[in-house]
């Protein structure tokens, strides 16, 4: 482990995957290698290379709120003006569940979890991110309510 440091220290672009974004090139291959992830490994937290997909969540975070700044929604209120673009109501959205958990989503009594992020994202063709509340971390697998690292 001493010496995997050192050489870092000494060829800090060793880590390259795994230092600030700079770049838009950067930003699109760690997105990339996020999605990578994702897929290989989905939302299992026991799994060891987990960690990687959080480190590169909050690198790609970092560049996005220095460089693609957005107007400050709630992962909720992302969800309503999907749901109202679209011409949606609750029982439209059986990748959350059932209309009553996307009524306590939606009335920020239940947090989207990792799988509903997922479908959400993808039924909607956007980022993940745009339904986590950056505040409240990163959504845990089984679970309604995001867990804090």
């Amino acid at each position: 482990m001493k010496n995997r440091i050192g050489e870092a220290m000494r060829n800090p672009e060793s880590l390259g995957p795994f230092l600030a974004i700079r770049t838009e090139r950067e930003y699109d291959a760690a997105v990339a290698r996020l999605n990578a992830l994702v897929d290989e490994i989905g939302d299992n937290p026991k799994d060891s290379r987990y960690r990687l997909i959080e480190t590169l969540s909050v690198l790609i975070e970092a560049y996005d709120r220095e460089h693609h700044s957005l107007p400050e929604a709630s992962g909720v209120e992302v969800l309503r003006f999907l749901m109202e673009e679209h011409g949606l109501t609750q029982k439209d959205l059986p990748e959350v569940g059932s209309q009553g958990v996307v009524s306590e989503v939606l009335a920020g009594r239940r947090h989207l979890n990792v799988r509903q992020v997922r479908a959400l994202a993808a039924r909607f063709g956007v980022e993940p991110g745009v339904f986590i509340d950056a505040s409240k971390g990163v959504p845990s697998r089984g679970s309604d309510r995001p867990s804090v690292r």
